[in-house]
């Protein structure tokens, strides 16, 4: 009897094991596949969206569908997402993250908002692909401005390293995420990769996107011709 129970136990140890990298990969399929549903929503929206000539200017994009807000007396945030970043040859394939980070303040309650990262100089880049850092101190993240076109009164193109913004339904808005941390995602880069993968190796090009990223890709794709067919129209018609 005893030897029965230890091998059932065994037996159910070893099922939970062919099942985690399965539930893994699965998730993280469908965090490629919101994340492109993001992009998708964004660039049908230029009134309530990220303006166009914003998002030509970044250098990475990071998309966090469904961020969980949350708190009672202290609040937190936490969500998983990919990254992607401009290469010679176009995007670079998708790499993962996890965005996590606590804040003090009188609140109660939870909330699902998709977040929405852009990386917009070189200093932001390198903090990127470093795989750990804390958006934190001046200059290191703002609020992005939401419309059809950037106000040539905001320093969108001056200091912040990141511009951030969050959607809650439908509409987006600037958010700012003092404190909060940004990590590569090593479970996921392995369900999807088939293994840990270096986090700078896969933003700078010189990992092939695996076929799970297709719908991802295709939307970040579109959403970057999208944006530079409209910054060329309004140079063409600056010169007019």
């Amino acid at each position: 009897m005893k030897r029965s129970l230890i091998a059932l136990i065994f037996s159910l140890v070893a099922l939970l094991g062919t099942m985690a990298p399965a539930t893994a990969k699965e998730d993280s399929v469908e965090r490629l596949q919101n994340a492109g549903n993001v992009l998708k929503e964004i660039m049908a929206a230029p009134d309530n969206g990220i303006p166009e000539e914003v998002l030509d200017d970044a250098k990475c994009i990071v998309v966090v569908p469904h961020l969980i807000k949350a708190g009672f007396i202290v609040g937190g945030k936490h969500g998983r997402g990919v990254a992607s970043c401009r290469t010679a040859t176009g995007w670079s394939a998708p790499a993962f993250v996890s965005v996590g980070g606590g804040s003090w303040g009188l609140q109660i309650g939870a909330e699902g908002v998709d977040l929405v990262m852009l990386v917009m100089n070189d200093k932001g880049l390198q903090h990127l692909l470093s795989s750990k850092f804390q958006l934190s101190g001046e200059g290191s993240a703002a609020a992005g401005p939401v419309g059809r076109h950037a106000s040539a009164g905001t320093d969108w193109k001056l200091n912040s390293e990141l511009l951030t913004y969050s959607r809650s339904k439908g509409a987006f808005a600037g958010l700012t995420l003092e404190g909060a941390v940004i990590e590569q995602d090593a479970d996921s880069t392995i369900a999807i990769y088939g293994k840990d993968v270096g986090f700078r190796k896969v933003l700078i090009g010189d990992v092939k996107a695996p076929a799970e990223a297709a719908p991802f890709m295709s939307a970040l794709s579109m959403a970057g011709h999208q944006a530079a067919t409209h910054e060329a129209r309004e140079n063409t018609q600056d010169k007019k």
